[in-house]
């Protein structure tokens, strides 16, 4: 007689959403349920669990924000421009910026055409159309659930437990339980981060990382 071995997906928002339950007390859900209308913000069957995954995207979305070494690239050549000569930002672009931090001659953030689209802005000429037909920049890029590292996934549903603790439960016993597990889960996510940045003094040029002596004229700028 043969058995067959159970397998559970941890690296879905479902199981994330049962280990906020499980820090409350809560027993686990077999599925998310139905959402209704829009997922921004989700409106699932039951509010308890639409409230947790709500508090779950919210976190996920001030986690990647800080910019991870998964989630960032620089030096990235902007090409596409639409037809009134403005570059198009992606949807699933957090932050951007251009890749010369001591260029002052431009200040580029994404900004919401009339179309509702996202374009890049330029706050030193006040404008979103561009002469140059190639534009180099930094981005801090949005990922979904399944595609982050377990590492950033631990930190991410630890910290929304611990809001979710402190919203709903307001027991300060478990509260600061919760706490030592969001440091420990951070702890865990610095080591990955510095484990996959392989960061050094020296640098790697071709990353974009490389190590600028101090130059007495910098502290002028601060």
């Amino acid at each position: 007689m043969t058995s067959t071995p159970t397998t559970v997906d941890l690296d879905t928002e479902l199981s994330a959403v049962n280990a906020i339950l499980g820090s409350i007390g809560q027993a686990p859900v077999a599925s998310l349920g139905t959402a209704s209308g829009s997922n921004s913000p989700a409106m699932f069957d039951n509010p308890e669990i639409a409230y947790i995954y709500n508090i779950l995207k919210e976190t996920l979305q001030d986690v990647l924000s800080e910019g991870w070494i998964f989630n960032q690239e620089h030096h990235i050549k902007l090409t596409g421009k639409n037809t009134d000569n403005k570059f198009v930002i992606d949807s699933d672009v957090i932050r951007i910026d251009r890749d010369d931090e001591w260029d002052r001659t431009r200040d580029l953030v994404r900004r919401k055409d009339t179309d509702g689209v996202w374009k890049l802005y330029d706050r030193v000429d006040h404008t979103d159309k561009w002469t140059s037909g190639e534009m180099k920049v930094d981005v801090v890029w949005h990922f979904d659930w399944v595609d982050l590292p377990i590492p950033i996934q631990d930190y991410i549903t630890a910290r929304a437990a611990s809001f979710v603790v402190s919203r709903i439960v307001g027991d300060a016993n478990l509260y600061g339980m919760c706490q030592q597990k969001e440091q420990y889960c951070r702890a865990q996510a610095l080591e990955y981060e510095c484990n996959q940045g392989q960061f050094t003094y020296f640098g790697h040029p071709k990353g974009g990382n490389h190590y600028t002596s101090y130059q007495p004229y910098k502290a002028l700028q601060r």
